[in-house]
């Protein structure tokens, strides 16, 4: 058990200000939001904070096509008219529209998982916290489900530098196709996705046959669900399968999305989950219902599972492995839910409990009128039969015992960090305007926290 983690923690305010568009769903305002949450809460003095570099577009091209890098590099809205047989190639459209600063987006979210990767392979922390990354249905020639640069991807090629195995886990409602497609023939990377499956929802990929082939057999591991599924079954089913996956493959390293669509309510979800645990009116009427029946004693340890199952329970089962922890956000549409389930999952990944009752910050208003952490969980039919959860948990057990050990690998000397080029001083032209992020090199700063995150979405209704 080590004494203290050692936390850090990538932020970059200009990630946030960036608009998809009228009515997308997607809303990287949600990283502003959840930013302020966390400086509300004064989580910030218990994590070293960094504002991650702009990854170069060389770094991209480690996974990415460089042909489809330099188009991304170089499209604009007002150019995007002219190219559009290349709009096609690359699938930018109207789920991955052409916004501004576009580019610069993907530069930002993807460099802070590059360098949360980096600081975890030499040491500097224990666990390394990317809200703003976690896109993981990009592929490597084309944009997919609001993702263009698959910076997961990114993250664990710098991990497998030092690493011989890397566990990758996503909770996203979402199937993690783009990583998964990544790794599919290597047993260096085991990838293991709970989401929903099925109806022609979105990726329409991870049936549980989906398995990874050659080298890679055995080595993708997908559990679909059903709609509605609830805090009990989830926690319940996620613990026993990712336990075993850890005792039989042995990673070095975990690297775990939070997708926040999960969460029960979320706009493009169909999942009951809760953020930390039953909503507390929930629980009073459950307990008053057992004090008149005389249960409270034989339905004690059924209390006490559903008070700690969530999504951020999976959070806190996976920090107990104790092994090196990348920690990414990903899908969530309810940008205020988004904002809750990150703040909360950073407190558990600090050991630090939070207050229901959120303080006071620059978007309270967003919070309101409950200006509570926790939701209740949602009221979807639950589709998960029991019958259905036990045959999805035995075939995935069942490939698991088909792997006979861990994998091993002959580590070769390590390829150094992507060079990353100094800007001379004495080179910069005076009179030219230097851009925020170049100042902004020195990334540990005085003025980290700072207010005036724009909203450029508040005036708009979400539809």
């Amino acid at each position: 058990m080590r004494s203290k983690e050692k936390i850090s923690y990538f932020y970059d305010g200009d990630v946030g200000s960036v608009y998809f568009g009228p009515n997308h769903p997607m809303k990287p305002h949600r990283l502003c939001m959840t930013h302020h949450l966390v400086l509300s809460y004064e989580l910030h003095k218990k994590m070293e904070i960094y504002r991650p570099h702009k990854a170069y577009p060389a770094e991209l091209a480690q996974f990415h096509s460089a042909d489809y890098v330099e188009f991304l590099h170089r499209i604009t809205p007002d150019t995007q008219h002219l190219f559009p047989n290349e709009l096609a190639k690359y699938n930018l459209g109207e789920d991955c529209p052409v916004f501004e600063n576009l580019f610069e987006f993907c530069q930002i979210y993807a460099g802070g998982t590059i360098d949360a990767a980096r600081r975890l392979n030499n040491g500097i922390c224990d666990i390394a916290i990317n809200w703003a990354g976690g896109l993981h249905h990009a592929k490597k020639c084309e944009a997919s489900g609001f993702c263009y640069i698959n910076d997961l991807v990114l993250g664990i090629l710098e991990l497998l530098k030092y690493h011989a195995r890397v566990l990758y886990i996503d909770i996203d409602v979402h199937h993690g196709d783009g990583v998964e497609e990544a790794f599919y023939f290597t047993d260096r990377v085991m990838t293991v996705s709970f989401h929903k499956y099925g109806d022609l929802f979105f990726p329409g990929t991870g049936d549980v046959k989906e398995i990874g082939e050659k080298e890679g057999k055995f080595y993708a591991i997908n559990v679909p669900l059903k709609d509605g599924i609830d805090d009990a079954s989830f926690n319940r089913l996620f613990k026993t399968i990712i336990a075993k996956v850890v005792e039989t493959y042995l990673p070095g390293v975990i690297v775990l999305q939070c997708g926040a669509d999960s969460l029960a309510g979320d706009r493009l979800g169909c999942f009951n989950l809760s953020i930390d645990g039953a909503y507390l009116p929930v629980i009073e009427e459950l307990l008053c219902v057992c004090v008149l029946f005389g249960k409270i004693v034989t339905l004690l340890p059924f209390i006490l599972f559903i008070l700690c199952a969530s999504h951020a329970e999976c959070v806190r089962f996976v920090k107990k492995f104790n092994l090196p922890l990348l920690v990414t956000g990903g899908g969530g549409y309810t940008k205020e839910n988004v904002a809750r389930c990150w703040t909360v999952e950073t407190g558990v990944l600090l050991d630090t409990d939070l207050p229901n009752e959120i303080p006071e910050n620059d978007y309270s208003k967003y919070f309101a009128p409950e200006n509570t952490l926790k939701i209740p969980s949602g009221y979807i039919e639950n589709l998960n039969t029991k019958s259905y959860i036990s045959t999805i948990k035995m075939q995935v057990l069942e490939n698991l015992r088909c792997i006979q050990h861990a994998p091993s690998v002959q580590m070769q000397e390590v390829p150094p960090d992507f060079y990353i080029p100094d800007f001379d001083e004495d080179e910069q032209n005076p009179d030219e305007r230097v851009d925020q992020h170049t100042q902004d090199k020195q990334i540990q700063r005085d003025d980290e926290y700072y207010e005036g995150d724009n909203d450029n979405d508040h005036t708009m209704d979400d539809v």
